[in-house]
């Protein structure tokens, strides 16, 4: 009895783990995407005359389209410099604002990352996951020899850490992609590295089994 007891609780435990990361994600994306397509809805049926289901989703996605080609030039690119200074000077909004742009840039710049690396720091014998962010210039920076330049973000909060310039040789590569290198840091170590590399195998085993 006590085995079937703890047999259940297990599959419930493992059960919940699984449905309610997926049930949250759905719930709060379908919030967001009502929310945003009722704001432009309203804005859409005052000018149409009639509300389209959708559209507002529609014509948000072309915003940003057309804002991100606008701001692709310098005009365009002055004028963000100018509204990006006005919202950082307001009170309330500052803070907001400066949290939200801090996360979009962070995923932004993970993008451009080179791999993650394990790098002996901050001290002898105390290791950090830390994220290779390309090749320094030796030239420029003085240094003799290969050295990478490796970014250590702060745990739950990505947005902050340390840049590091190492040797190459103190930099081991592993074989985990940013994505999951991101996901045990944020989780403060929860997900081991092992799960991760088995994660990326099965991966790799579906891309083979798709082509």
């Amino acid at each position: 009895m006590k085995k079937l007891k703890n047999f259940l609780k297990k599959n419930f435990i493992t059960g919940l783990l699984v449905v309610v990361p997926v049930a949250v994600t759905v719930f709060v994306l379908k919030a967001l995407l009502i929310w945003i397509d009722g704001i432009l809805g309203d804005i859409e049926r005052d000018l149409l005359g009639h509300y389209y289901p959708g559209l507002g989703i529609i014509t948000l996605l072309l915003l940003i389209f057309i804002i991100g080609t606008i701001s692709a030039n310098y005009i365009g690119n002055r004028v963000l410099h100018a509204w990006d200074r006005l919202m950082r000077r307001l009170p309330l909004v500052r803070g907001i604002y400066t949290t939200v742009k801090q996360m979009m840039e962070t995923f932004s710049t993970a993008q451009n990352f080179h791999g993650v690396g394990l790098v002996e720091y901050p001290r002898k014998g105390c290791y950090s996951i830390g994220f290779i962010t390309g090749q320094v210039d030796d030239r420029t920076m003085g240094l003799s020899g290969k050295y990478l330049s490796v970014s250590v973000p702060t745990t739950q909060n990505p947005t902050a850490g340390f840049l590091l310039l190492l040797p190459e040789s103190e930099v081991r590569k592993l074989n985990v992609t940013v994505d999951q290198g991101m996901k045990y840091i944020v989780s403060l170590g929860l997900v081991t590295m092992n799960e991760l590399q088995a994660e990326n195998l099965l991966q790799e085993k579906s891309g083979e089994a798709v082509s």
